[in-house]
């Protein structure tokens, strides 16, 4: 049988999955978490809680700032020690709410982490409608943990004169060096079907699809047999090429069907969650349970981690010492730089790369116009024009140029022979150009 993937572009780097095969490790909670009220894609939360007062693990502490926003909760018990000014990974001011646990909220933290059992039956989550569903995935926060943080319930309630037809699971996990999908669904397997099932439902479709690619053996063999017996669910293992994560190259992958320039995936007819996305769903409905941590892989380059991590938690409490030359959040094609190491981490942390070998680039030479960056572009962009056109500040052509269809994979600069900072400089003219395009369609509506 041949595999599927997208037709466009692409390109095959370096696997370098030595945490694959590694169990998932539960670090202790942390004494102290950092809780920024923007991590996900959207208007930050609103903090809901002040000086002074005690919280319980669970206990939401920022409510969602509008609809395309996600509530925090916080992951330990203790008491806000202040609301104030933390520093993203790459410097940046955010607002973020300190919270700091002595040893009676410790012990009873332990306690409440003890107690695994389900808080709904079987039957009662059965008698939940597709609404109930989505209210319980909005208020448990969910976002995608794929790493673009955008709020589940958001995907799963498709704009008027749109309608899903199937749910994708994204299973892939292209990016080198991370392996903590591949963990969860070994581990898991039994718990991310209920909530694909879940998801179908609140979604008010029949199919779902969980797409793994073809390096995972194990994983796939777990997610076939504990989806064998539930309708409508099939797994698709797919041929290996980044960035078959990307959400517009999985639905061709899988579908056939292009995403339209401009428009949303459920133009398609399909919505796209993350698998470790599907497992939250399942322990917020199921468990009653918030997103509280996350699983994420440690790459340092020697070895590999998969570890169960509270989300707020410093990255100097999860990496065992500062010496390292270069600090990756993510992988190595669409990480980014950690600057300090008193952030914390988020929901959208899947990966610390620690390995020298990802610390330092190229010497950068001469553009030999040899096209490499064009022929690696899965969105069918001239990466070296756009990237031309940001670097000289001429904005309106690089939005002519369709730089907003850019998803930043990297695939240009790591194709390009000459190691020209090509997605850098998109970077900025994306940004540049996608503020313009937000403040001409705020003046049409205002």
């Amino acid at each position: 049988m041949k595999l599927r993937t997208f037709k466009i572009g692409g390109i095959h780097p370096a696997e370098n999955k030595i945490a694959a095969g590694k169990p998932i490790v539960t670090l202790p909670l942390p004494n102290e978490v950092v809780l920024p009220v923007s991590q996900h894609i959207g208007a930050p939360a609103k903090p809901v809680v002040k000086k002074g007062d005690k919280v319980r693990r669970g206990d939401i502490v920022a409510e969602a700032g509008g609809f395309v926003s996600a509530n925090i909760h916080t992951p330990i018990s203790g008491s806000v020690v202040k609301i104030d000014v933390a520093r993203t990974p790459q410097g940046l001011p955010v607002e973020a709410i300190y919270i700091k646990s002595d040893e009676a909220d410790r012990e009873a933290d332990a306690a409440a982490m003890a107690d695994n059992a389900p808080r709904r039956t079987a039957a009662e989550v059965a008698a939940l409608d597709g609404k109930a569903i989505v209210d319980l995935v909005k208020e448990a926060g969910i976002v995608g943990l794929g790493g673009a943080t955008f709020p589940a319930h958001v995907k799963l309630c498709p704009p008027p004169g749109s309608k899903a037809e199937l749910v994708i699971i994204n299973a892939v996990e292209c990016e080198p060096c991370l392996s903590c999908d591949d963990m969860l669904m070994r581990e898991n397997p039994g718990e991310i079907v209920k909530g694909v099932e879940l998801l179908m439902r609140a979604a008010g479709v029949s199919r779902g699809v969980i797409a793994i690619e073809n390096n995972k053996p194990e994983a796939i063999a777990a997610m076939i047999s504990a989806s064998s017996r539930v309708p409508g669910i099939e797994v698709m293992p797919l041929k290996v090429k980044y960035p078959q994560g990307g959400e517009k190259q999985l639905i061709a992958a899988v579908t056939g069907r292009e995403v339209p320039s401009g428009a949303l995936p459920i133009a398609t007819g399909a919505i796209v969650q993350n698998v470790a996305t599907a497992y939250a769903v399942y322990r917020a409905v199921y468990h009653n349970e918030p997103i509280l941590d996350r699983v994420l892989t440690i790459h340092d380059g020697n070895e590999g981690r998969n570890l169960r991590v509270a989300i707020g938690t410093i990255l100097a409490d999860i990496v065992d010492k500062d010496d390292y030359e270069k600090i990756i959040l993510g992988g190595p094609m669409m990480g980014r730089t950690a600057s300090t190491l008193q952030t914390p981490m988020i929901k959208g942390t899947s990966g610390i790369l620690l390995d020298k070998k990802y610390a330092h680039r190229r010497p950068v030479e001469p553009c030999i116009r040899c096209g490499a960056c064009v022929t690696a572009c899965p969105m069918g962009l001239e990466p070296f024009l756009v990237s031309t056109l940001s670097r000289l500040k001429e904005w309106e052509e690089a939005e002519k140029e369709k730089i907003a269809n850019c998803i930043e994979c990297g695939s240009c600069s790591y194709a390009c022979p000459s190691s020209r900072p090509i997605l850098d400089y998109i970077r900025v003219g994306k940004g540049k150009v996608m503020a313009a395009i937000r403040a001409r369609a705020a003046a049409k509506n205002s």
